[in-house]
């Protein structure tokens, strides 16, 4: 299963108190004068349509967005496996909102395409309907883990027709679900994730970010294990050497002893590059 097994441990803090002024406060619906957050935010009528979102102090309509896609295989997952990330950004990057969302899950009657990017969609248009209200502003990254790093690579590359998305970041996320190392797997349950998508392999490319980048697509940030059972090695090297050719700025990072996740030294310095790129590119 494509779960999120990549574990960020920081301690989250709420910074609370500042200076603004009463005519601030009065301009929203929410105090902007000190962090808050909002839980289960409904954007559609499925129970597995809400997100959280944990909005900074001194925000304002120039407040930049960066929303959490979690994994799962598609058909699994919560936005409560992202919540290190959730509780990273805010602590080592506290100016950004952050928008940790559910998605509708995949099973045999409701393919992950379109509906897992549809709700993408969804989100990101009820943040604009909410702009005003929560005071922040439309520039959005995105991290995305597993299942999750592949929804965020797909939407940001082909579905963001309001050029919104400044950078996106893909852990362990598949990139060309075409693949013959998918295709030609003894690995059933293996294929068995993929073929959610069906078993047309033109629609595996329409669904495959590494058939949908392009010369204007956003900073783009990989990071991949090599001993990964379930994300074979040209997943991540095939997207890297697109993005170079493309002349796309971007980041990609192998690790050695790395797989479906990773911890120790790695992690340190996946967290390093993470916040390094989020500053440089939302």
């Amino acid at each position: 299963m494509m779960k999120n097994i990549v574990h960020f441990v920081f301690a989250a803090f709420l910074i609370l108190s500042s200076c603004t002024t009463k005519n601030e406060i009065q301009e929203s619906l929410i105090d902007t004068a000190k962090t808050q957050q909002l839980i289960n935010v409904s954007y559609g009528e499925h129970i597995k349509q809400v997100y959280d979102i944990y909005l900074p102090k001194n925000r304002t309509l120039d407040t930049k967005i960066m929303i959490l896609v979690h994994g799962g295989g598609w058909n699994e997952g919560d936005k409560a496996d992202t919540n290190d990330f959730k509780n990273f950004i805010r602590e080592q990057l506290p100016s950004i909102a952050v928008v940790n969302m559910n998605y509708r899950l995949a099973d045999e009657n409701n393919p992950p395409y379109p509906m897992q990017i549809e709700d993408i969609s969804a989100v990101v248009n009820h943040l604009k309907l909410k702009q005003n209200e929560y005071q922040i502003g439309t520039e959005l990254g995105f991290l995305g883990v597993s299942a999750g790093g592949h929804l965020s690579l797909l939407w940001s590359y082909a579905f963001d027709g309001n050029n919104q998305v400044n950078m996106v970041t893909s852990i362990v996320g598949p990139t060309n679900l075409s693949d013959d190392a998918y295709l030609n797997s003894t690995n059933e349950d293996l294929q068995n994730l993929i073929f959610q998508f069906g078993k047309d392999v033109e629609i595996l490319k329409e669904v495959s970010p590494l058939f949908q980048v392009e010369k204007n697509s956003p900073p783009t940030q990989l990071f991949y294990g090599k001993k990964d059972p379930l994300i074979p090695n040209s997943q991540g090297i095939d997207l890297n050497q697109k993005l170079e050719s493309l002349e796309v700025k971007h980041e990609f990072t192998h690790y050695e002893n790395g797989g479906h996740g990773w911890l120790g030294l790695d992690l340190l310095d996946t967290s390093i590059k993470l916040k390094a790129f989020i500053e440089a590119n939302l």
